[in-house]
């Protein structure tokens, strides 16, 4: 029975705001912020100067009418003045009420206007405060005056309502309101083409990369970008970082390839003309064939080692590695190539000593294997390849020392470059690669190659940092 194949849902990317969105609502959310805190200070500002102003206006109409109040053949008089009342005409035709009492007595106006606790005022001082009256809100001015020969105070009060501070209030909050509207769209419209001119050498990057994808051939070279703000520089410069390592990647490739193809073009050239041979009936191609394909095997494996050695990249962790372990694993993979040249292989370690270090251990084997292979080919018929482990502090030492010709003053510092052989065609098969692929590899491992100083035959020493 056939089964039903569902598609697999794939999570949809999510969708990055873009860099001006970001950095528009960056700076009109502490704008906008601003603007709300500056509104509520304007609107307590406003309320109070509103209040404190008809307070004045309020105190001044309280004051004329209470300097009327007046005591004549001990009784208490007064004459309210038209102006006082005037003081408090305004355009919403507020309600005015007033009330004087002697005492509790009501000597004239309204007798249900709240009256005070006289406890609680202080003589000729005026007080104002709000109430309700009449299912209004009301504000009320009220004075004590002790008059002579008057025995109880004289409370005066003086009231309106509150239309006409609401109207102002208001009037002054909605051009407030508009002040900051007109502020923070005129922001907002300055602020695009402002963006625009701050991105602008971010563009000027970006069309600086996309330039490079009009070359037919990859450019590394660093960027031309012209001037860059301060805070674009650490990109550009990480940027152009990145380029020298794609540089130096795609160097190595390109050098393992022309390094390769020229290698391999004379043995395959003696593959041809052995088979040829063959071919024909000639009894010695098959050896020349067998040995044209081990020279290649050979040389395909060096290439491989050397381009693993190099590789550019994240390493793998370190790891624990035991050199004296490593050594006598090497020395049984060669010990019979060492017979066959009539060559000693000697390991000179002690047993109690800890020859650990911190590295990759497939690296730590193609080196010594290497050197002592170079040891073997470059030797004389009952030679010997002497390896030797040591300690200094902070340090694990490699020795690896024959007996052969030497190496020639001259040649000390070439060895280590790719397809070096000294001898050349006369001297031991090899591809030329061997030092090469040692330096790389203990560079990779942080360790340190020098030719040692010997009489007679080459010593290659190493110095591993002890991790």
């Amino acid at each position: 029975m056939p089964t039903e194949t569902r598609p697999v849902s794939r999570p949809v990317p999510r969708q990055a705001i873009a860099l001006r969105t970001r950095l528009l609502a960056a700076m009109l959310g502490p704008l906008l912020a601003v603007a709300a805190i500056v509104g509520i200070g304007g609107a307590t500002l406003i309320a109070d100067v509103v209040r404190r102003t008809n307070d004045r206006v309020l105190g001044g109409a309280l004051g004329a009418i209470a300097e009327t109040v007046q005591v004549e053949r001990g009784d208490v008089t007064l004459d309210l003045p038209p102006a006082a009342f005037g003081m408090l005409e305004n355009g919403e035709r507020d309600n005015v009420y007033y009330r004087i009492a002697v005492g509790g007595e009501l000597l004239t106006g309204y007798a249900d206007l709240p009256a005070p606790d006289p406890e609680t005022l202080v003589t000729d001082q005026p007080r104002f405060r709000f109430a309700r009256y009449r299912d209004q809100d009301i504000r009320i001015g009220e004075v004590k005056r002790m008059l002579p020969r008057i025995d109880r105070p004289v409370i005066v009060q003086i009231a309106e309502t509150l239309d006409n501070r609401k109207a102002l209030t208001n009037r002054l909050l909605g051009a407030l309101l508009l002040a900051e509207l007109v502020l923070v769209g005129m922001a907002a419209l300055l602020l695009r083409p402002a963006l625009g001119w701050s991105l602008r050498p971010l563009a000027r990057l970006r069309e600086a990369i996309e330039s490079r994808e009009l070359s037919s051939r990859p450019d590394f070279s660093p960027l031309d970008n012209g001037p860059l703000p301060r805070e674009l520089q650490p990109l550009a410069t990480a940027f152009n970082q990145l380029l020298a390592q794609l540089d130096t990647a795609t160097g190595g490739v390109r050098r393992f390839t022309a390094d390769a193809s020229h290698q391999m073009r004379t043995p395959l050239s003696v593959l041809k003309v052995q088979v040829a041979l063959a071919r024909r009936g000639s009894s010695g191609a098959l050896d020349e064939i067998s040995d044209a394909v081990t020279r290649l095997e050979r040389l395909v494996t060096q290439l491989l080692a050397l381009a693993r050695a190099e590789e550019a990249g994240v390493s793998a962790p370190l790891e624990a590695v035991d050199l004296k372990e490593v050594c006598s694993a090497v020395i049984s993979r060669l010990i019979n190539q060492a017979i066959m040249a009539g060559v000693e292989l000697n390991l000179e370690a002690n047993d109690g000593t800890d020859y650990g270090i911190s590295g990759h251990r497939t690296l730590a084997f193609e080196i010594i294997a290497n050197l002592i292979d170079n040891g073997i080919r470059y030797n004389r018929r009952g030679g010997t390849v002497s390896i030797t482990l040591s300690r200094r502090q902070g340090e694990t030492l490699l020795a690896v020392r024959d007996d052969g010709p030497g190496i020639p003053p001259d040649k000390r510092e070439a060895i280590f470059e790719r397809f070096v052989r000294l001898g050349g065609a006369q001297g031991p098969d090899g591809t030329g690669l061997g030092l090469a692929i040692v330096r790389s590899a203990a560079q990779r491992m942080g360790a340190h190659v020098a030719l040692g100083d010997m009489r007679v035959g080459t010593a290659i020493v190493i110095r591993f940092p002890t991790g």
